[in-house]
């Protein structure tokens, strides 16, 4: 999609939009993989980040009961130029894992856990946009003397960043709607601390919450035809239960509202942390909202505390079937898990169209 483009006015767009709502009403589609409701197996798909070569792997092309591959986009390589959007890496991994019958879920990060920047560098040099992201920071318990960073992300509170975000949306949305699988939107934890010491300009948690769920409703608008999952896991300013004021509740009460899924990055059924937050959500979600949650590095090498064992590929596999009832299991590659367990449980099970 490189060079400009005509951008429709906000108001033909939810026109559009609710036309294709009405539409898919009463014709249903399904996205490309089948998506399993509540009530079947998830669907398995591979997390392979940014290594988007693997996606030739005979190991993972070969396996019937691996429907697609979730592959990492970042906002700043999919718009080069204000206005100039380039998704052909997007299109030719599409085109690559329909070939051979998988599917893809994209992952769009605006928001990285190092150096990186993720974000367009006119939001960076363009007053109006507040320097286009902040730097997190992660702290140890209370003591934020001793916080240290922990990456850069958008400023989605900021309306002016959120515009440009759902202008993104809008642009792949006309290109891959309907095509892909889903699309996964970053997680929403991140840390600025309880005090104002590290609060970017303009934050406040509860800008915060409304600019989560602005960016959930754009990218519904923008992919009525695919699914959309919020990797919901935390929320700055809270920590339940002791300390609840609603945030994480009213992202996933949005989710539930406007028909997006929810999910997150971490599948660990023993973290006290999960258990306390994003699971119990997930897993009293309504009949017919989606979730995914992705198996990502570290979580195979979390301890069960009854077996004192780091828990098996089967005892992660069934926590997401019951109690978290997901529709999408993102299985990352970290070794040598990837190649001694996942994969070798993964070929056991059904094939992925007869689920």
């Amino acid at each position: 999609m490189a060079g400009n483009r005509t951008t429709i006015g906000e108001s033909q767009w939810r026109m559009a939009f609710a036309a294709a709502i009405t539409l898919a009403l009463a014709f249903p589609l399904e996205p490309p993989a089948r998506a399993s409701d509540s009530s079947r197996d998830p669907l398995h798909f591979i997390f392979f980040d940014r290594a988007r070569d693997r996606i030739a792997e005979t190991s993972f092309l070969e396996s019937t009961a691996i429907a697609g591959a979730q592959l990492k986009y970042t906002w700043r390589e999919l718009e080069p130029e204000r206005d100039r959007y380039d998704i052909a890496m997007v299109l030719a991994d599409l085109a690559f894992l329909q070939k051979h019958g998988k599917s893809l879920f994209v992952q769009l990060q605006d928001v990285s856990f190092d150096e990186t920047v993720n974000v367009p560098e006119y939001l960076r040099t363009d007053p109006a946009f507040g320097g286009g992201v902040a730097r997190k920071y992660l702290g140890e318990g209370d003591d934020e003397s001793k916080a240290g960073f922990d990456g850069w992300v958008a400023r989605r509170w900021d309306p002016a960043v959120r515009s440009r975000f759902a202008k993104l949306l809008q642009a792949l949305g006309r290109e891959l709607n309907g095509k892909i699988e889903g699309l996964v939107l970053a997680e929403t934890a991140l840390g600025f601390g309880d005090h104002e010491r590290f609060h970017p300009a303009g934050y406040t948690n509860e800008a915060y919450v409304e600019g989560v769920k602005a960016n959930m409703l754009a990218a519904r608008e923008a992919f009525p035809l695919s699914r959309v999952i919020q990797y919901a896991n935390f929320m700055p300013g809270e920590w339940l239960p002791e300390d609840d004021h609603g945030f994480l509740r009213a992202v996933y009460e949005h989710a539930y509202r406007i028909g997006v899924g929810v999910g997150g990055p971490d599948l660990i059924p023993h973290r006290k942390g999960q258990l306390k937050h994003s699971y119990p959500l997930i897993a009293s979600r309504p009949q017919g909202v989606v979730a995914g949650v992705a198996v990502q590095s570290g979580n195979l090498e979390e301890m069960n505390p009854a077996t004192r064992e780091p828990v098996t590929v089967s005892e992660v596999y069934r926590f997401a079937k019951d109690p978290l009832r997901l529709n999408y299991v993102f299985w990352g590659t970290q070794e040598p898990y990837y190649s001694a367990h996942v994969l070798p449980f993964l070929r056991k099970l059904p094939r992925s169209d007869e689920k």
